[in-house]
């Protein structure tokens, strides 16, 4: 199962910290797939070719609160943590470049941290880089900024 994560809602789609989620419409445009209003509270898209299924989800909760609809998605499918991959923004990396790791700390990333909370670290994650605000631009603010039109398609071509 791979989950992006993001804040729900169109004010939110393009922001730097949705990123996990741009990913996974990427992944779902080129496969002809749609998400679908799942039971867990996250949109769900599945891809099968058997004997294997992949299953790509979106919370509808905000970022802060990942945890409890990772959760109920792993429980619903039955599938262990370390077969988890979550899609992120990471800002100690710089824009564009990707980097994979399983398990450990997060980094003060407050999704991390409520998935981490709910279902332990032994999972994986593809960390995407959106680098650091430039100037005195708070954190918070800087992630919920949509990308520059460069930088999307930069993006773009990422996924």
């Amino acid at each position: 199962m791979i989950v992006g994560l993001g804040n729900p809602g169109p004010n939110y789609a393009s922001n730097r910290h949705n990123i996990g989620q741009q990913v996974l419409d990427a992944i779902a445009e080129k496969q002809n797939l749609k998400f679908k209003s799942h039971k867990t509270g996250s949109l769900v898209a599945e891809y099968s070719t058997p004997p294997q299924k992949l299953i790509l989800a979106k919370s509808q909760g905000f970022m802060n609160l990942s945890g409890s609809p990772v959760q109920k998605l792993l429980q619903f499918h039955s599938i262990p943590l370390e077969r988890l991959v979550v899609i992120h923004d990471e800002l100690d990396i710089e824009f564009g470049e990707l980097r994979k790791k399983f398990d450990g700390g997060h980094a003060g990333h407050n999704g991390l941290r409520d998935i981490t909370a709910k279902c332990g670290s032994g999972y994986h994650r593809l960390r995407f880089g959106i680098g650091r605000p430039d100037g005195q631009m708070s954190v918070s603010d800087f992630v919920l900024q949509n990308f520059s039109s460069t930088r999307a398609q930069r993006a773009a071509r990422a996924n």
